[in-house]
């Protein structure tokens, strides 16, 4: 099992210190990847809980953004070049990029740039967004009843961008005739690309056969709730006839992880359970029974208030140190 850590770039308070910080030593500590967060605004609805959905669209969890929208917040999408300058080993994402904020093609190219310089470590999550308010800020308001669609048209703009000396697109939100787009990635055939999944486990396993992606990228999944999204994944593989399956993707999950001192209840009961907030004890048997349901790299969240950069820094420590040697021995 991988280890990532997801920077808490989206919290009220927030310093590009801490986020070098944390970035220094995951990368001292032999982490696979850090992630970014990308989010565009924090609606002043939100404050009063009255957004128009629940986070993320899900269950048991309030109409609001865990931020106050006078937060000084750090957008995610900036930060994976500085990443790729700060760092010299680990991948580097963002997880995930809502596609339906930028045009497809453009993204492409950038995407393409920014893994030259990575020197070839980056990771694309791709996701489709939630937050109509959102959609609004970005301009976007006219795509949001048909967001999946533009998750569809950028993942098929990207692979062809990247695998063609010219490419041409004729669908509903990009349409150009045949071009050159510059520099293809450094990897070949192209950099890893995770599919996001928050509430449908079968429209992520469908982009990801479909599309023969490299991974999934879940939130606050408990092992119960991973087994459905890989039971939908090695179906919708068996229906299209492919060998691959769910154990051939990098299985990934952003859970908010703090290590305490008392034991912590970790009953779960949907995406607000303490599923990796508990003692070391509690912490590494979650990590075996994620290891036995079949995740390959949890994203270690820190949460988004109550705990200093310093506390997240040395539980990074015990994990790496303390805890994965207990969970790898299983």
């Amino acid at each position: 099992m991988k280890l990532a850590l997801y920077l808490p770039n989206f919290r009220t308070q927030i310093t590009v210190k801490e986020l070098e910080d944390l970035t220094e030593l995951a990368e001292e500590l032999d982490f696979d990847s850090v992630w970014t967060l990308d989010r565009i605004v924090v609606p002043e609805a939100s404050d009063r809980e009255a957004l128009q959905y629940s986070f993320g669209m899900m269950d048991g969890l309030p109409n609001a953004l865990p931020v106050q929208s006078t937060g000084n917040w750090l957008q995610g999408f900036p930060l994976i070049p500085w990443l790729a300058a700060k760092t010299s080993k680990v991948r580097i994402g963002m997880s995930i990029i809502d596609t339906p904020f930028r045009a497809p093609g453009v993204l492409a190219a950038e995407l393409a740039t920014i893994d030259h310089l990575s020197n070839g470590r980056l990771n694309v999550g791709v996701g489709s967004g939630w937050m109509p308010e959102e959609f609004a800020a970005a301009s976007a308001s006219h795509i949001f009843p048909k967001r999946h669609k533009h998750v569809r048209e950028s993942i098929e703009i990207m692979q062809g961008v990247w695998a063609n000396e010219h490419f041409e697109y004729h669908g509903e939100f990009a349409d150009f005739d045949p071009c050159g787009f510059g520099a293809k990635p450094l990897q070949q055939p192209r950099p890893p690309i995770f599919m996001s999944g928050l509430k449908d486990p079968l429209r992520s396993a469908k982009r990801i056969t479909k599309y023969d992606l490299d991974g999934w990228i879940g939130i606050q999944d408990s092992p119960q709730r991973l087994g459905e999204w890989l039971t939908a994944i090695d179906q919708q593989f068996e229906e299209i006839g492919s060998p691959k399956r769910s154990k051939d993707l990098e299985i990934c999950s952003m859970i908010w992880t703090v290590i305490t001192d008392e034991e912590v209840d970790q009953t779960v009961n949907g995406v607000a359970s303490n599923l990796l907030v508990g003692t070391e004890k509690q912490l590494t048997d979650r990590l075996k029974a994620y290891k036995e349901a079949g995740m390959t790299m949890p994203l270690i969240w820190p949460p988004f208030t109550d705990v200093p950069t310093s506390k997240t820094m040395d539980d990074l420590k015990r994990i790496k140190n303390d805890i994965m040697p207990k969970v790898e021995a299983v």
